[in-house]
């Protein structure tokens, strides 16, 4: 389920489509199971096809976001979560709205969500800040290798953008969601810290998530003026050991042991509407 391109015809009003990247919306549902007690055999079996057929990415379903995935979420916070991305917020939102009109709907109720927007950060360095930032690591300045590894960031990078601002979601089994924030506090404002300071915090803290490629990916979105907090960050993994790990690691990096404010973790596992059904109970 990791989605389709977006064609012409698809194409959203432009005064609610983002300059750049796409809207990016989490939400996540709990089970009122005195509703669905009262609910009838034949209710319940529609609205669990209604539930499938939903979250089931249909390369004919035009009104589908393009980028869409299901889960079943761990823990009492709530019972199974969608992660939405589009150019068109409209159509994110269908989903939710068709969710709450099934004939589940009266049993289900939302109990978190958070509204972002993809973004490229202003830490991600351009290839002479790359080059910079190699050389204060060590690499002689006019070293072949050095020469070798610019250019190769700096063929990478447009990939890397656009996987920034429009990413593809990878069929991984576990995953994690939490929101943050940067600290205003006295001795820690992140805000009034000089950006060559945070640009150097910023790079330690994706060196030490660099460690982790090909088993941990993220996408981190940007909630500033349309949510409570800050970032959004999603995480995907191939074992769920990884989102510890790395949680862990990058924990001691400066910029989150000493500026990061975290909310709450959900964390899921990849799941399509009958395999929610299912697991739930349904």
């Amino acid at each position: 389920m990791t989605g389709r391109p977006t064609s012409p015809a698809q194409l959203p009003d432009p005064s609610t489509q983002p300059s750049s990247g796409w809207h990016c919306t989490h939400m996540f549902y709990s089970i009122d199971r005195g509703i669905l007690r009262d609910l009838s055999a034949a209710e319940r079996k529609h609205g669990c096809g209604q539930l499938d057929a939903i979250l089931r990415h249909s390369e004919e379903g035009v009104h589908d976001p393009v980028r869409m995935q299901s889960y079943i979420i761990a823990g009492h916070k709530a019972d199974f979560g969608t992660l939405l991305l589009d150019p068109d917020p409209l159509k994110i939102d269908r989903v939710h709205q068709r969710i709450m009109a099934s004939e589940l709907g009266p049993a289900l109720e939302p109990t978190y969500s958070f509204v972002s927007f993809t973004e490229i950060s202003e830490y991600v360095p351009n290839p002479d800040q790359y080059r910079d930032r190699l050389i204060a690591g060590g690499e002689p300045s006019d070293s072949p290798a050095l020469a070798a590894k610019v250019a190769a960031y700096e063929k990478r990078l447009p990939m890397m953008n656009r996987q920034r601002l429009t990413p593809e979601l990878p069929d991984w089994p576990s995953m994690c969601f939490y929101p943050m924030n940067k600290s205003r506090v006295v001795g820690a404002n992140w805000f009034t810290t000089p950006f060559s300071a945070r640009n150097s915090m910023m790079a330690e803290h994706a060196q030490s998530g660099m460690a982790f490629a090909g088993r941990v990916t993220q996408v981190v979105t940007v909630s500033v003026g349309v949510d409570d907090w800050e970032w959004g960050v999603t995480l995907w993994a191939r074992n769920p050991d990884y989102l510890k790990d790395i949680v862990y690691k990058m924990r001691f990096d400066e910029a989150s042991a000493k500026y990061g404010e975290f909310g709450e973790f959900f964390v899921g596992y990849q799941a399509g509407g009958k395999a929610i059904a299912e697991h739930c109970s349904l």
